[in-house]
Order: structure tokens, then sequence, then C-alpha cells
């Protein structure tokens, strides 16, 4: 298995100091990327770096281990690998929370040393799985690449879509693309916002990207999809997340962290 990489989040620093020194005894071949302290730095720092595995205090000033990593599950990009999350806690009642937020493993402070070898086992284990499939899967692409050869290279680029058609029973509601605010995903079906009414349509994001202008249409979440030009603002907090006002709407857009960066002063 190639080298695998980590974060570590806890408040502590002597805990912090003490789980670094115990990961790199019993996993050498381990890089951790970053210590941080809270549960917001977890989160900016687990997305700048994108970390294997991520080790998350439950409770930190600010978020909480859980917090951070419902944060990160909300603003992870689309297509890379998820860390995989262990939980450290001193309360032994936060054990299925932790598995709800879809934990590998959680460690009981103080950390026993035979509890956290069996943890990094099967972090490795699991890591190894992952790697496993993504080097078989890449082999099938390679091959599947190999057998088609030149023959997408003249292919036309997809065209770009003029006209939302949107059924509703018998009827098909044509709506301009340019009269759409913004596009957001929804269970099995995308939302078509204009100024004065919403339409369902049976397609999902990742196949109406390609027939969008990227110009003219953003994508500000992993679910949402907003025509630029209908933008009035977006106001940032600490947490590095933005607020979009729109033009003919009252709602307000949220803007993952992975996006934000979209909106700076000229």
């Amino acid at each position: 298995m190639s080298e695998a990489s980590a974060l570590i989040a806890e408040d502590e620093p002597l805990l912090a100091a003490g789980l670094h020194t115990e990961l790199q005894r019993l996993w050498p071949g381990l890089k951790v990327l970053a210590v941080v302290g809270d549960g917001q730095q977890a989160v900016d720092q687990a997305l700048a770096l994108r970390p294997d595995v991520c080790f998350l205090d439950i409770r930190m000033p600010g978020l909480s281990g859980l917090d951070a990593a419902h944060a990160l599950a909300e603003d992870w990009p689309e297509g890379a690998h998820f860390p995989l999350l262990v939980f450290v806690t001193a309360y032994d009642q936060y054990a299925l929370q932790a598995f709800d937020a879809q934990a590998v493993d959680y460690l009981l402070k103080p950390l026993a040393a035979d509890r956290l070898a069996a943890c990094v086992q099967r972090l490795q284990r699991q890591l190894a799985a992952r790697q496993g499939a993504a080097v078989e899967l890449e082999a099938s692409l390679a091959r599947l690449r190999a057998v088609l050869g030149s023959a997408h290279a003249g292919a036309p680029q997809p065209s770009r879509l003029q006209v939302i058609q949107a059924q509703v029973g018998q009827t098909v509601h044509l709506v301009p693309i340019d009269e759409v605010i913004y596009f957001e995903a929804a269970d099995k079906y995308l939302r078509v916002v204009t100024a004065d009414r919403e339409h369902l349509i049976r397609l999902s994001l990742r196949e109406l990207l390609p027939q969008l202008d990227p110009q003219q249409f953003w994508q500000v979440h992993r679910s949402t999809v907003v025509q630029a030009r209908c933008v009035l603002s977006a106001r940032r907090d600490e947490s590095g997340k933005a607020f979009l006002t729109l033009r003919g709407r009252d709602e307000i857009l949220t803007v993952s962290r992975l996006y934000a960066p979209l909106f700076k002063g000229m």
C-alpha cells in the first residue's frame, strides 16, 4: 500500500502529541499532514489537504468532532475519496453517534496502545481495499481507452441547453435557459427555479452540468448551480461559507467552502 496520510484534531496538546507519537510507532508509513486544535481548523485543513484518515476529538472548541464530520460530508469534493474517520472521546456514550457519522472506529481516552493498534490495522485494511479497487478501475479504464482509441477525438462537444422541457402531467412547459435562476438537486429530480415558478425535471446535476455554459452557470454547492447574473450579493461568514442574495427570489442560497472562492472582490 502506498503512503497514507492523516489529520489529527485534538484540543489538548499533550493528547495530540501522544497520539501523533503512537501513530508514528505503529504506522511508520503514515504521514500526519496537520495537527489542529478545533473543529473549524479540522474542516479547513481536511478540505485543503485531503488526508486519507481524520482523527477527530468529539469535544472541541467551536465545531465538535461530529459537527466537523458533517461539515466535511457536505463540502467534500464530488469524486474524491472521503477520509476514513476515527473519533476520539473520553465519553463512551458518543460511540453510537460516531458510527452514525460513518466513523470507521472510535477511541476512548486515555488511549490504550492495543486498542489503537487494532484501529490502525482496521484503517490499513480499508485503505488497502480502497486502493485495490481504484487500481482495478484504472486498469479497466485504460483497457477501455485502448479499445476506443481516438474514436472520441473528433466527437462534437455537447450542445448547450437553450430550453428546459419540464413535463407536468400531459403538459410540457418550455423554460428558456436564461430565465432559470438556479438548479437544485432534490432526490431523483432537479428543481428548476425561475423568478415566478418552479419545475421538476428527471435529470441529475451531473448530467446537466456539461450542457450548461460554465461562464453563465456556476456550481456553488454539490447540489446547487446558480446563474451568475442572478446573484445580487454574496456574504461570507467566519466559517468560510458564503450566502447568496438573488435577483427575483427571496431565499438565500448557501455556498459551500469548496466554492466560496468564486465570490471575491475585483
